[in-house]
């Protein structure tokens, strides 16, 4: 029984990148994972993304570069205020600049940068780098 399926997803897409492969497939589909994965593909993590609707819940199916060192969902899902997203970066990532932490806020689900830009707060969901 699949609890997250967020950390199900990145988990999924680490094992395909150890292993070496060219794709994946991520089930099921949702909302969230759907934008979590656009912004790892905005920052040039992932490759092609496309939606397969099977009857149910659907399926993603992702084109993997080989670029992913470590991704994973962050449980719990953490608070956090503008002031304090620098100490979560130095808490997840393993450099200043080098990866993304991925935050779910009012505005949308956003990267770190994007939220000290917009001057917004919200709660973690992943790192990649």
């Amino acid at each position: 029984m699949e609890l997250d399926p967020l950390a199900n997803a990145l988990s999924t897409i680490l094992n395909n990148e150890m292993r070496h492969k060219k794709e994946c497939v991520l089930c099921p589909a949702s909302r969230l994972l759907g934008e979590v994965l656009r912004l790892m593909q905005s920052h040039g993590y992932l490759g092609e993304i496309e939606f397969i609707d099977d009857g149910r819940a659907g399926k993603f199916r992702v084109q993997l570069f080989g670029r992913i060192n470590d991704c994973k969902a962050i449980k719990p899902r953490f608070s956090v205020k503008v002031r304090d997203i620098e100490r979560w970066e130095k808490r997840f990532l393993p450099a200043k600049d080098f990866g993304l932490l991925i935050l779910t806020t009012p505005k949308g689900v956003m990267t770190h940068q994007m939220a000290k830009e917009k001057n917004i707060g919200g709660r973690l969901l992943a790192y990649v780098y």
